[in-house]
């Protein structure tokens, strides 16, 4: 503003003394001042780090484990003087599951079994679709319901049946789940086939299905589907699968697990509170 008007003019608008005008220019900057510079600079560095997905609530957690005391309030105050703005979530339908089959359906037996409280109790699983430049990808994932992390996952061409199985396949190989895993899926004829069936009666886990029409008793899984999109698929386009797979493979393998901070976990990453229940164990 000094560049447009005299200091006298400004002086005299405002009500101040030239000598205090420039008294309070060549004044070095107070406590408060140095702390809000600090502060915006790591919360700038923050928002980098975690790819530029975090709002408000997940970056005072993150400047608050870095040792610095501030308020959500605050903190969104300083995003918004920076221009930080964390994507956001837009209404997420899930696509209709086809479940006019032949194949038995299990009953729904998540809500009875309530939030687990120890791993390997309770998986979840689904499927998605991910567009590329040559035609859909579909990814099927498994979800640990008691820590959210994602424990198995695959990506295909097509629909069949083997899509779900080698996401199965892949979690119970990571992570060994005893007798009485209870799965829960939609009423999809892969979740329903016989040999998707075999194999689950093969690691003597309990079937459970949502119920007619309603996927959003799954929801921690469609959540899921909504924050990958959200954070890291939708603003990029992708060539064809491997590339889309690639970038599924980035964001929970090298982020979500072991990052990305939870808010249905107390704001720790998957990985953190799977160790912070091991510990409390021993």
């Amino acid at each position: 503003m000094s560049n447009d008007y005299c200091i006298t003019e400004l002086c005299e608008t405002l009500a101040v003394s030239r000598s205090g005008y420039y008294a309070w220019q060549g004044r070095p900057p107070g406590q408060r001042a140095l702390k809000n510079a600090l502060l915006r600079e790591k919360l700038q560095e923050l928002f980098e780090q975690n790819r530029r997905v975090y709002g408000s609530p997940r970056l005072t957690v993150s400047l608050q484990r870095e040792g610095l005391k501030c308020a959500r309030n605050r903190v969104a105050r300083h995003m918004r003087s920076l221009g930080l703005r964390a994507r956001q979530k837009k209404a997420f339908k899930p696509r209709t599951t086809e479940s006019n089959h032949p194949h038995p359906i299990a009953p729904n037996r998540l809500k009875a079994a309530g939030r687990p409280k120890a791993l390997d109790q309770v998986w979840v699983s689904d499927i998605t679709y991910v567009a590329t430049r040559q035609g859909w990808v579909y990814l099927a994932g498994v979800m640990d319901l008691c820590s959210r992390k994602i424990v198995g996952w695959a990506c295909a061409d097509h629909l069949k049946t083997t899509l779900v199985q080698e996401a199965l396949r892949r979690a119970v190989a990571s992570r060994g789940p005893q007798p009485g895993l209870l799965h829960h899926s939609d009423r999809g004829c892969q979740y329903a086939s016989a040999d998707y069936r075999a194999q689950l009666q093969t690691i003597q886990s309990r079937p459970s299905m949502s119920a007619a029409g309603n996927c959003y008793d799954n929801a921690a899984m469609e959540s899921f589907w909504s924050t990958l999109k959200t954070e890291w698929l939708h603003p990029q386009t992708f060539r064809d699968q491997p590339a889309a797979e690639l970038a599924i493979f980035d964001y929970i393998e090298t982020f979500y697990n072991p990052k990305r901070l939870h808010s249905a976990l107390g704001y720790q990453s998957p990985v953190e509170f799977e160790l912070e229940l091991s510990h409390a164990k021993h």
